[in-house]
């Protein structure tokens, strides 16, 4: 029997926090497996997994096939630039073509926001959302929540400021919905073209002052421009020099805060633009911890997800 409360991940949203404490529970094994020298365990063995990725991606493509070998699952990966999508087959069609085969689990990256929730209604299989356009990316807010477990023993009660583009981050949402679930305090920072209106709707607080946010919080998540996403004719900035000189994260603003803060960037990082390389780098930083424990955050979303599935 499925351990999660949802046959799907498709949001943070539809998580409760015990869901949550469970992948995490379940995360804790996976990160000793695959610290072993054999790092890899049977337990999906006979389940088939679909990699649908409509959107570029580098990190996390390459997490979640590796979290599914781990798991001995038979993967399928799916591009859709060498795909019968670019002939006008429709994204059911594509899908319910590829289960024909099956595939027990689809793991789907889409541009637009809500085809993982429209795809689960349609067909039959397992979806994990690995973003929807500018809606959710769960598993990146799960592995950044782990994180900030990790290195500091639990979430409740810390200050956790998002800072950056806001407006056009799928991370930003599905994070605060995670944070806020584990009782956590939450402030956006960036500038005000960047911040949605009526975000604070969801119980957190918008600050347009870096300095200030640092010295509050206890973790700060440096978020990517997406100017891939800022298709507009008036720029939401001036340019990308002015956006760092007021909200980008160098060391020497990191050192003269009175006292260590955690660093943390989902990826990919433009240095110098939100964040410097020496900050990327600096001791204070666990952008590469996240990249490890986003391995083993897939690895128990999809264990978890894949006790509903029945075997044949």
């Amino acid at each position: 029997m499925n351990g999660l409360s949802t046959p799907h991940l498709l949001g943070i949203r539809d998580l409760t926090r015990e869901d949550i404490e469970l992948i995490f529970s379940q995360a804790d094994h996976f990160k000793q497996v695959i610290n072993q020298p054999i790092k890899r365990v049977p337990s999906l063995r006979d389940i088939t997994i679909a990699n649908l990725f409509f959107e570029n991606s580098t990190r996390t493509r390459l997490s979640f096939e590796l979290a599914e070998k781990r798991l001995s699952a038979d993967v399928i990966n799916f591009s859709a630039s060498t795909s019968s999508v670019k002939k006008g087959e429709t994204l059911v069609d594509t899908v319910n073509n590829i289960l024909a085969m099956k595939v027990d689990m689809t793991v789907m990256r889409h541009a637009s926001p809500g085809a993982a929730s429209f795809l689960a209604s349609r067909v039959n299989s397992v979806i994990v959302n690995a973003g929807d356009g500018t809606h959710e990316h769960p598993t990146q807010a799960l592995l950044d929540a782990y994180s900030i477990r990790e290195q500091l023993g639990s979430i409740r009660g810390k200050k956790v400021a998002i800072v950056g583009d806001i407006r056009h981050s799928r991370v930003a949402l599905s994070n605060i919905w995670c944070l806020k679930k584990l009782g956590a305090e939450v402030v956006l920072c960036g500038p005000t073209t960047l911040i949605p209106k009526h975000i604070e709707s969801l119980g957190v607080r918008v600050s347009h002052d870096l300095r200030e946010t640092l010295a509050w919080c206890d973790v700060a998540n440096m978020l990517r421009i997406q100017l891939e996403r800022q298709e507009v004719e008036v720029p939401y900035f001036p340019g990308l020099r002015e956006y760092s000189s007021l909200f980008g994260l160098d060391r020497r603003l990191l050192e003269s805060l009175s006292r260590k803060i955690v660093i943390m960037h989902p990826g990919p990082i433009n240095r110098g633009v939100e964040i410097s390389s020496d900050v990327a780098d600096h001791s204070q930083s666990i952008i590469l911890q996240q990249v490890e424990n986003g391995v083993a955050v897939r690895m128990a979303v999809i264990y978890l997800l894949a006790q509903g599935i029945k075997r044949t």
